[in-house]
């Protein structure tokens, strides 16, 4: 497994030759959209089959698995141009690749919106743990508010893939309520109530797990918040449920800051099963350029954090996306969110050359527009390659992925030659 940084005068014939690789395989391990027209400063991830397979009449995916002894959801992971009911003859299968020979098991969750399309919902399920429907609130009566779930619950389990319920305090206009956190927080009869139905709801609907992601709280409901998912977590787990607690991402447990102060990293990384340290929207939509997701930044955060939890229930969040801002920025204004492959998209509309911070462990790149010079910062396979490196040298349980609606092909390709992905159903 190789990361190849695109060159001035590239093409994809000449960068398959020098691998001894035809042009095809490139194209099929990166699905890129515009093969003719590559990037300076673009990543490519080059993978070299070790054993093949053409696809004969009467083949199915199981045959085939049977025939080398290995899983229908790794023939999946290895060809992400292929689904189990879309298996042409003459489809040419990677059934391992030279020189990738994963050492880790990580677990793997992803956060999606119920509106994500199914086509490519069904690609990425292969390479998931968990799958995080966005998201569950609730009333000051305990009801909940379901978002429309239950295609996307039956596609999770189709895969071996435990789907996760999120409870939020997240209102309609989109802002986290201190108001109903607050209410719940001081009321242990309506926390009876909100844990009583958020695990008949689970158990009707075939959830697995649960992610509990309380932003901005009272800083005065802080060890009431602590108690509160210890309790829901006791619950879940005597129903054989997971739970996962989301985090602000700290580097101390003194930081101020309304976002942080109510997020104890010991009492809650220790109340729930898994933690969830989002470590991302340094560069967001309303503030200054900046990366997303800073490697000095991230490592920062999960050196504070496993100080306080432990290592085996982390996930270090992951962001799919970038943002575009107009320089010179004015503060306040709004940057633009896109995925790393309309990033690229982008990068080759305006000529523009893809650079990279080697500090900040992030692509980046300008270009103009009506008169106006634009910077947009985003993901690549070198900046994930970097985080999954935190991932082994912090020994953490895996990842979490913020969020599944933005297009990067790649991200599936790198994780499935880096780790192996615990399954819990």
């Amino acid at each position: 497994m190789e990361i190849y940084t695109v060159k001035q005068g590239d093409t994809l014939s000449s960068i398959a030759a020098s691998y001894g690789i035809t042009p095809e395989i490139i194209i099929n391990t990166n699905l890129i959209t515009n093969p003719d027209n590559l990037v300076v400063g673009q990543d490519l991830l080059i993978l070299i089959p070790q054993i093949s397979h053409t696809v004969t009449e009467g083949e199915t995916l199981a045959s085939i698995a049977d025939e080398y002894n290995v899983s229908v959801a790794s023939i999946l992971r290895n060809n992400p141009t292929i689904t189990s009911d879309n298996l042409p003859i003459g489809t040419n299968l990677a059934i391992t690749y030279r020189g990738v020979s994963p050492t880790k098991t990580i677990t793997l969750n992803a956060y999606t919106y119920p509106e994500i399309s199914r086509e490519k919902l069904i690609r990425i399920l292969p390479y998931l743990t968990f799958m995080t429907i966005f998201t569950y609130g609730f009333t000051n009566n305990g009801d909940l508010i379901a978002p429309n779930d239950e295609e996307l619950i039956q596609l999770a389990l189709d895969f071996g893939v435990a789907p996760t319920m999120l409870i939020s305090t997240l209102t309609s206009e989109g802002t986290f309520s201190n108001e109903l956190a607050r209410t719940l927080l001081n009321d242990p009869d309506l926390q009876s109530v909100l844990i009583n139905n958020l695990i008949n709801t689970m158990k009707e609907k075939g959830y697995t797990a649960l992610d509990i992601d309380f932003e901005y709280l009272p800083v005065e409901n802080r060890e009431s918040y602590i108690n509160f998912v210890t309790q829901l977590t006791e619950e879940l787990n005597a129903n054989g449920f997971y739970s996962l607690v989301s985090l602000a991402p700290k580097t101390s447990s003194t930081q101020p800051g309304l976002l942080y102060e109510s997020h104890d990293y010991f009492g809650l990384g220790n109340a729930a099963n898994f933690a969830l340290l989002m470590t991302y929207e340094w560069g967001y939509t309303y503030g200054p350029p900046l990366p997303v997701s800073p490697l000095p930044n991230v490592e920062a955060v999960i050196s504070y954090g496993v100080s306080e939890i432990p290592p085996d229930k982390i996930l270090m969040g992951i962001p799919l996306y970038g943002y575009d801002w107009e320089l010179p920025y004015v503060k306040g204004t709004k940057a633009r969110s896109l995925s790393p492959v309309q990033a690229v998209e982008l990068a080759l509309s305006t000529n523009s050359q893809i650079e990279y911070d080697d500090y900040q462990q992030a692509p980046f790149f300008y270009y103009t527009e009506n008169g106006r010079q634009h910077i947009v910062w985003f993901e690549n396979l070198r900046s994930i390659d970097a985080k999954f490196n935190l991932i082994d040298n912090y020994s953490l349980a895996g990842a979490g992925l913020w969020n599944l609606v933005r297009d990067f092909p790649q991200f599936y390709m790198l994780l499935n030659s880096r780790f192996y992905i615990n399954k819990l159903i």
